[in-house]
């Protein structure tokens, strides 16, 4: 008989094979998940009426960490402060994926009426707040803890291994703390095994429950704090002339900030913005101040142009303050990068989420200048990060609350397709190493 057509006829044994273990695994996925439906629901309504502030997840973490625990997972905890990290070794062998949570809540005063409503208060930079998982967090612990629960059920059959990271203080650490995704991996979330890929989601308000949004390249904007002080020579507001007014040269900075998007950077490669969010200066009307402080955010989504846009932030804040006979001292601190979702991982991931979501309910989302920590793990490896819609259906988009309101809220049919879809793309993943067979 050919050589070459028994080489072929091994080949489609081994695809079929290779399609009936994966259609197997897919549908094990699907009938855990639904079992577990219910107990994602309590857990996720259990940590919403329980929210912590970053940095502060303790009862979370220690809750997670039982579970894992439980599951006969491998466990490591105090991980930047309070992240945990769970391990799970599949049967079969295979690549390392990591599948990531955000853990904590936000200073705001929950306003949804439902019954398991936040009451809790705490203190957030040296006041008196509210604190309510008003961006998901709660949604996105519960959805793991099902992944995990439901990864551990099939443990003999999962071709790899799963690396479970809790993470703290994704909205930013409490000021001179470290946290977040940068500290994780400081602290050794991504050794003893390093995973080749890494995917997360987010819950977002304006999408239907039921349908999911991601996209190719930068998906979420880099941002930065800003920081301009202005000193000028404090003299009585009748004599103007005798002083240098600060107030006025903020004013000329202010708007001389907006006109280096519109008119200083290339617009047709990439948004950005600058925004001042913050001006402070001067105690009494008839006193022209020594000096006005202004903070701010600036977001872009290329490297290139965060370089030159911090440039001229600087340029355009002395130089209008030099012309008053003022000074300027600029401070831009980095914060998070850009969100940028590898290409090709996302070219053929995509196919899995619309199989578990149905084609006509997986979208090209839009660029959001919005930021998140989980480019920092992208940095390191590829990396996928998408859209989980919790607005229930037939609601009118242009009323509905945004993540980080006191109205946000999160239909929780949805929460059985999160866990769904961050188990199918795991286990596609280890079973097609898409990433071994193209160029990184």
């Amino acid at each position: 008989m050919n050589t070459r057509f028994l080489l072929a006829c091994l080949v489609v044994v081994l695809t079929v094979s290779d399609i009936t273990a994966q259609n197997k695994l897919a549908t094990l996925i699907d009938q855990n998940a639904a079992k577990l439906e219910s107990k994602i629901i309590a857990w996720r309504r259990d940590f919403h009426q329980n929210p912590e502030l970053s940095n502060r997840e303790f009862r979370t973490s220690k809750i997670i960490a039982e579970h894992l625990q439980k599951l006969g997972i491998e466990v490591k905890t105090g991980v930047a402060k309070t992240g945990v990290v769970g391990v799970l070794k599949g049967g079969k062998p295979g690549p390392v994926v990591a599948l990531r949570a955000d853990m904590d809540a936000l200073p705001v005063s929950e306003q949804v009426n439902i019954a398991f409503a936040s009451k809790a208060r705490s203190t957030y930079n040296g006041q008196d707040v509210g604190v309510m998982h008003a961006c998901g967090h709660d949604a996105h612990v519960a959805m793991l803890m099902g992944v995990a629960e439901l990864f551990a059920g099939i443990k003999d059959q999962l071709p790899g291994t799963i690396k479970f990271i809790f993470q703290p203080a994704e909205e930013g650490a409490p000021e001179g703390e470290e946290g977040g995704a940068e500290l994780m991996l400081k602290e050794g979330a991504f050794e003893s095994p390093k995973p080749e890929a890494i995917f997360g989601l987010h819950v977002i308000s304006g999408l239907e429950a039921g349908k999911i949004s991601c996209r190719p390249g930068p998906t979420m904007a880099g941002v930065d704090f800003l920081k301009i002080l202005i000193k000028g020579k404090q003299t009585h507001g009748a004599k103007p002339w005798g002083g240098v007014d600060p107030i006025v040269v903020s004013s000329q900075v202010v708007l001389g900030l907006q006109t280096i998007e519109s008119r200083q950077v290339d617009v047709t490669k990439e948004p950005s913005i600058i925004t001042v969010g913050t001006v402070h200066g001067g105690v009494r009307n008839n006193i022209i101040p020594d000096s006005v402080e202004m903070t701010g955010t600036i977001r872009t989504f290329d490297d290139g142009m965060q370089i030159q846009i911090h440039e001229r932030i600087k340029r355009t804040g002395e130089l209008i303050a030099q012309s008053a006979g003022a000074t300027a001292n600029v401070t831009i601190r980095k914060q998070y990068p850009v969100t940028v979702n590898h290409e090709r991982l996302t070219e053929v991931m995509t196919p899995t989420l619309k199989r578990i979501a149905g084609e006509e309910n997986v979208s090209i989302g839009q660029k959001a200048t919005g930021a998140e920590d989980f480019s920092f793990y992208q940095k390191q490896i590829p990396g996928m990060f998408y859209f989980l819609g919790i607005t229930p259906k037939g609601t009118d988009m242009t009323t509905v609350a945004a993540n980080h309101s006191p109205l946000f809220y999160i239909d929780e049919s949805a929460l059985v397709l999160g866990v769904k879809s961050l188990a199918n793309v795991a286990v596609d993943y280890m079973q097609n190493k898409p990433l071994n067979r193209a160029s990184k």
